[in-house]
């Protein structure tokens, strides 16, 4: 390969939570025991180094010595539009559409308050990333999940009518859809997203397309933009993106939202603004273009190759070592989401003894109750391969055949 994604950074003393906040965070993982290094498998950001264009945009702008008030530039639009395009296959996108968030669940806030009153209900599905329950909650919404269920062949589907009796019974006019789907990785099919806009166009309901992930999708596999299958969609949804999920460029900070519908894109924009804090960093504004320059797309092809191996090597371990554990093979994100159900109840354990002794090997992953599955860890593979193999060594070793 061209780019690097096997070599072992070392984060440590470089301001990452992934391996400076365990035991420190309410939701981060205990420390090892000693003679175990930590191998970082919670938080959704990647042990791989960026693609170069990345630093080098931000040094070349930072040899500036003026970083006052700024307005965003036409390469800004001209980036995204050309990504959307290349990537998506989007063409009828102009700068008038994209819109710029601090964060995807800002952005999700902001639309929630200009359509909906607090305390209303919010349709959103279940398994649940835990940034839509916090957000929602901490906002006075109140959440009406929707429970994803899994087919004959053990693939995560919406239960179409189970949405539509909700939206009906619960006089739901909102929705969250989370396009891949995190935690469960599902890349949603055009023929799923479609039906579901059809419910959404019946009972009025407007819709916020988290689709942050969208970048990372395993082979064979496509990305659908929400607002591609139809011009109802088009109109009544809200799409959010961001370079950070896919650059590892979090810490920056800066998302960005399409919005095609004139008088919700202009109450948004109205919205976001009230806080004075939704404002443009400089610097994440040359990161952006940065990352969506011709080697941003060889490094994410790369990239999608790097994670469909290691998600390909998980989930044949699991099927072959763990008896009784069980997951299904995501086809987007890098995140697997494991189920020990049936695990537990042979051995007599609880998933707080299995993450505890995951832990206690250094395979620092994440309790999956927080996402609504109640005896399931969530796993990043965004790392080296060989750290991939070494953690599920020592999982296979000290935690699920040391009995």
């Amino acid at each position: 390969m061209k780019y690097d994604f096997t070599s072992i950074m070392d984060r440590v003393g470089k301001d990452a939570i992934a391996v400076e906040a365990l035991g420190q965070m309410k939701m981060a993982p205990k420390p090892p025991k000693d003679g175990f290094d930590i191998i970082p498998m919670w938080v959704a950001d990647m042990n791989f180094p960026t693609v170069l264009t990345i630093p080098e945009a931000i040094i070349e702008r930072a040899k500036h010595p003026a970083y006052g008030y700024f307005s965003p530039r036409k390469e800004y639009y001209d980036a995204i539009i050309q990504w959307q395009k290349k990537r998506n296959g989007v063409t009828d996108l102009t700068p008038e559409c994209i819109g710029y968030e601090n964060g995807v669940l800002g952005g999700v806030i902001s639309a929630l308050n200009v359509y909906c009153s607090r305390g209303d209900n919010v349709l959103v599905h279940k398994p649940t990333y835990i940034g839509f329950t916090n957000s929602l909650t901490n906002n006075g919404y109140h959440i009406i999940h929707s429970d994803l269920v899994k087919d004959e062949n053990g693939v995560w589907r919406m239960d179409f009518d189970d949405m539509e009796k909700k939206i009906v019974e619960k006089k739901i006019h909102a929705a969250i859809f989370c396009s891949p789907h995190n935690p469960c990785g599902r890349v949603w099919e055009r023929w799923e997203i479609e039906k579901a806009m059809e419910i959404y166009k019946k009972h009025d309901v407007m819709v916020i397309s988290d689709e942050i992930w969208s970048d990372i999708i395993t082979t064979g596999h496509k990305h659908i933009p929400t607002q591609s299958v139809s011009e109802d969609a088009k109109m009544r949804t809200v799409a959010l993106y961001a370079p950070s999920k896919t650059f590892n460029l979090a810490g920056l900070i800066g998302s960005y939202h399409i919005i095609y519908n004139q008088h919700l894109r202009d109450r948004i924009a109205k919205e976001s603004s009230l806080s004075h804090y939704n404002s443009m960093n400089v610097l994440s504004m040359h990161a952006l273009i940065g990352a969506y320059q011709p080697e941003g797309y060889e490094w994410l092809d790369e990239l999608r190759e790097v994670i469909t191996g290691n998600i390909d090597y998980a989930c044949n371990y699991i099927k072959d070592h763990f008896e009784g554990v069980s997951v299904a093979r995501p086809e987007g994100t890098y995140m697997l989401f494991v189920d020990f159900t049936e695990w537990c109840e042979k051995h007599g354990k609880t998933i707080e003894d299995v993450e505890q002794a995951a832990w206690d090997v250094g395979v620092a992953c994440q309790d999956g109750r927080m996402f609504h599955g109640p005896c399931h860890l969530r796993i990043n593979l965004a790392l080296p391969l060989s750290r991939v193999q070494e953690a599920f060594d020592r999982l296979d070793k000290y935690v699920f055949n040391a009995y």
